[in-house]
């Protein structure tokens, strides 16, 4: 776990989803401005036979400037049982976020979780890619759940929406 940060501000966010019941958790991006310091938290607890769409989408830093610093985590426990549990930390001290195993030059990231049990995922990963020429990339992954998780990054949130809209078709398309 990462040390407690001082002076940050905290948005935590607290989801449970029933049985036979569904969830579509899209909330706007969050962006990170330069001089900022939050921690967010989503935890989601999810019975056997609940349904979850989850988007979690962060902008680092508005046009021009750098981002703040942002800590994320998104723990999901379906059943009780830990079904994801990732932790992303972005703007000073963190600065290999920048480098080319991180975000790079991409000013946005973002996640997609779909939870379903009805669904068999495909056994492989699937690389999401909006245009070859375009600078964003993802990848749709899948979970033990049965769950599908893409991770995104892109140049602008409007890319990474695009690429995330597009993980989002694929996951619930059979």
């Amino acid at each position: 776990m990462a040390p407690a940060m001082t002076n940050a501000a905290t948005y935590d966010i607290r989801l449970t989803v029933g049985d036979d019941a569904a969830l579509h958790w899209l909330p706007q991006p969050l962006i990170s401005t330069a001089g900022s310091n939050l921690r967010q938290t989503c935890a989601v607890g999810l019975a056997p036979t609940a349904r979850l769409v989850l988007r979690d989408e962060q902008v680092l830093g508005r046009t021009g400037e750098t981002c703040g610093r942002l800590t994320t985590r998104l723990t999901v426990l379906r059943a009780g049982r830990p079904l994801l549990d990732q932790h992303t930390s972005y703007g000073h001290p963190h600065p290999a976020r920048n480098g080319p195993a991180v975000v790079g030059s991409h000013r946005a990231c973002g996640q997609l979780l779909v939870v379903d049990p009805s669904f068999t995922p495909a056994a492989r990963p699937t690389v999401l890619l909006r245009n070859p020429d375009t600078p964003a990339h993802g990848a749709l992954v899948p979970l033990a759940g049965p769950a599908l998780l893409a991770t995104v990054v892109a140049d602008t949130a409007t890319r990474l929406r695009h690429l995330l809209d597009q993980a989002l078709h694929r996951a619930l398309t059979p």
